[in-house]
């Protein structure tokens, strides 16, 4: 469904000099410095495949999706989605796919939600039974029909989320690239938003590509990941394997009861970290968990102690520390 052969995209900007006078030497000579925002991506997605896109800010993770929506150009390399190039933005393309935008509006501000489905049944040439058909759908599984009628503005953050999802799929794309849909939203929307998009996706084989800081987001809806940093695709794979990674390892976290340790102790494996309450965190290779446990409760009494899994977020942030990753499965 999504084919992409090693797609770059720099920008060129202008560098001026502080001050008045560099001001004006830039009349005459400027200079310029190069971002490359993407370097070389290649990836491959199949129709119904559910995919995380994974970078730190300002790895190009937005700057690949308006690529492949056709919004910006790519300075080399190729993109096809169903078979369509983005950058002709054909109608035909058009109606192809949605992109959701998590710090965009696409619904008219100073309206109800309502309006913005009228107007983008008549955009997409909808048949008006197919439209309420879609409508009501989408309304039924957000759980929002007593907003549709409310001005925009006056909806919270996850109500207008919700519109902007409706919104997106009222023509049915066949690909959705979703760019943070879960940003600022609160505990329970963010559960109803991608309790939604793992229905949706089951029921209608929707090709969507989703980019999250929240590892929530992608733990819960995506069984394979593409990540990227500095524009560099560095890995390509399952979840689980990138998880699995952290299988190796395990958290042992303790409270001294009389709030220390002696001084200069270290755990026979592992690395020591001290917080600022007074708990004691290890990071302890899995097969020496029960030694360094009896050496902690051989040590001193301790009030509690608990063994934790690594969290997703850490092992990717060590990806990204790497900036490189075990080849894909």
């Amino acid at each position: 469904m999504i084919e992409v052969e090693n797609l770059t995209r720099v920008f060129r900007t202008y560098k001026k000099q502080p001050g008045f006078w560099g001001g004006v030497r830039g009349l005459f000579r400027r200079e310029f410095e190069e971002t490359r925002a993407a370097d070389g991506i290649s990836f491959h997605i199949g129709e119904g495949e559910f995919v995380g896109f994974l970078g730190p800010n300002g790895a190009g993770k937005t700057t690949t999706l308006k690529m492949l929506s056709g919004l910006i150009y790519p300075t080399s390399g190729r993109a096809r989605v169903a078979g369509y190039d983005p950058t002709r933005r054909e109608n035909a393309y058009r109606r192809l796919f949605a992109l959701v935008l998590g710090q965009k509006n696409q619904l008219w501000w100073d309206l109800p939600a309502m309006e913005s489905f009228y107007l983008l049944r008549a955009i997409y040439g909808l048949e008006p039974a197919a439209w309420q058909q879609t409508l009501d759908e989408l309304v039924a599984l957000l759980g929002v029909g007593p907003k549709l009628n409310v001005m925009v503005r006056e909806l919270s953050l996850g109500e207008r989320m919700k519109m902007e999802l409706i919104a997106a799929l009222l023509h049915r794309p066949r690909v959705l690239f979703l760019d943070e849909p879960t940003i600022g939203l609160d505990v329970i929307s963010q559960k109803s938003v991608r309790e939604f998009l793992r229905d949706y996706n089951r029921r209608h084989r929707t090709t969507i590509l989703l980019t999250s800081h929240y590892m929530a987001d992608i733990s819960q809806l995506c069984e394979r990941v593409i990540v990227i940093d500095h524009g560099r695709k560095i890995y390509d794979g399952d979840l689980d394997r990138i998880a699995g990674a952290g299988a190796r390892q395990r958290i042992i976290k303790f409270k001294p009861r009389d709030g220390s340790f002696p001084a200069g102790w270290t755990p026979r494996h592992g690395v020591c970290k001290v917080c600022a309450d007074g708990e004691i965190l290890l990071h302890v290779p899995s097969e020496h968990v029960t030694a360094v446990c009896q050496q902690i409760l051989n040590t001193g009494a301790v009030d509690d102690i608990t063994i934790q899994d690594v969290p997703l977020e850490d092992i990717i942030s060590e990806l990204f520390s790497r900036g490189v990753a075990a080849a894909p499965a």
